[in-house]
């Protein structure tokens, strides 16, 4: 979870209503609602934050986290006066102080829950960088196959697990390069709603190993490093550069794993201007767990894009490619238009023939923060089953 993203946007929504006939909420550049004052004279220590859920995967649902900030009083009074310098072309990398830890609890529409906690600190001047988190959650989702392997019908499969993720990252050199070690672990036990339907609806010859794979007590453990270059001009709202990220986990028995497997996670976010008023954005993301054995649900990789459910379509590898193209209407509003294409299958030689599910939609952004750059709004996309609206603070990626 971005937590820096989930924070801003929560102290404009918070604030906003409460505050709307404030001066701290017009800014005196053409006296539109804009919260750069406001953010820029208040040091929080602690901020509380909705989150509103809207995935169809688990029928929506609300939750709340909490942040609390680490600075001391002379590290939080240097951070204003960086953030209230109307001249400073780096105002958005003071929004947040260096350390922030978070606890959080959601709960859904369909009795799925989660609680949690996590950190993000920045040590050396940001040149280490350090992101962890541990939780447990109970989750209910509709099971709908690996791959090309296709159940007859859905069927509602429960996940109780507790899970640690941790990555610590260093600047190497005076590039834009990250590189460290990173770890997973998740512990799970889970069950089928009803295992008489569970065996009607799964294909004959793929009842006896996808039975056991859905009932089951399972853990796996692994431990690998990233390597992520970031040029981007915004850490919010980019509008312009590129950002990539390469995860490698080898998961063995020898760290805790119940299961051998190796994942590759390979993410490319580019953000062009394209003139004045026109800039696009590019994402393209592949996933390959390299295992001889079907996954654990939880575990295996699925499309990940606007329109489409969390974990609806699955398979041991995984591609994603969405093309987002914004019209700057004016200085303080955007509209986009975005569309998407994923493909999941259970053999990296059978990707590129795989049936693409494809995703798309339009949206608006607001400049809620004019002196960082930050901006808000909707998008609203239709994938191949569902029609879904997101609240977007910031970059949709």
């Amino acid at each position: 979870m971005n937590y820096r993203k989930y924070s801003i946007a929560a102290a404009l929504l918070l604030a906003c209503p409460v505050f709307a006939d404030s001066d701290q909420f017009f800014d005196k550049l053409d006296n539109q609602l804009d919260a750069s004052q406001y953010l820029s004279e208040n040091a929080y220590g602690f901020l509380p934050v909705p989150i509103i859920i809207t995935d169809p995967a688990v029928e929506g649902g609300l939750g709340m986290m909490g942040l609390f900030f680490h600075e001391s009083e002379e590290e939080r009074s240097a951070r204003l006066k960086a953030m209230q310098d109307e001249n400073n072309q780096s105002a958005a990398a003071h929004l947040m102080p260096p350390s922030v830890s978070a606890a959080i609890g959601a709960y859904t529409g369909n009795d799925s829950y989660f609680v949690g906690g996590g950190h993000l600190g920045f040590f050396k001047q940001g040149r280490i960088r350090y992101k962890g988190g541990i939780g447990y959650g109970d989750i209910n989702i509709d099971f709908y196959g690996f791959g090309d392997v296709n159940l007859n019908k859905p069927i509602e499969i429960t996940t109780q697990a507790t899970g640690v993720l941790q990555t610590l990252k260093f600047k190497l050199g005076d590039s834009k390069f990250y590189f460290g070690p990173t770890q997973r672990y998740i512990n799970a036990s889970i069950s089928p709603q009803n295992t008489n339907e569970l065996i009607d609806n799964i294909p004959p010859q793929w009842q006896e190993s996808i039975s056991k794979l859905l009932t089951r007590d399972v853990a796996t453990s692994g431990a690998g490093f990233t390597l992520e270059y970031d040029s981007r001009d915004n850490f919010f709202s980019p509008t312009q550069g590129l950002r990539y990220e390469l995860n490698h986990l080898w998961f063995d028995d020898k760290i805790g794993s119940d299961i051998d497997y190796q994942l590759t996670e390979l993410t490319a976010l580019n953000y062009f201007k394209l003139s004045k008023n026109w800039r696009t954005g590019i994402r393209v993301a592949v996933n390959y767990a390299n295992s001889d054995n079907f996954l654990p649900p939880y575990a295996t990789p699925s499309i990940d894009m606007r329109g489409i459910p969390s974990a609806r379509y699955q398979g041991l590898s995984v591609a994603m490619s969405e093309l987002e193209l914004v019209y700057k209407v004016n200085f303080r509003w955007e509209v986009n238009a975005f569309v998407g294409a994923g493909k999941a299958s259970n053999d990296f030689s059978d990707l590129a023939s795989s049936q693409s599910k494809v995703s798309k939609g339009l949206g608006f952004r607001y400049l809620i923060a004019r002196r960082y750059g930050f901006n808000m709004g909707v998008d609203i996309a239709k994938g191949p089953e569902d029609t879904v609206f997101y609240i977007q603070a910031g970059s949709a990626w």
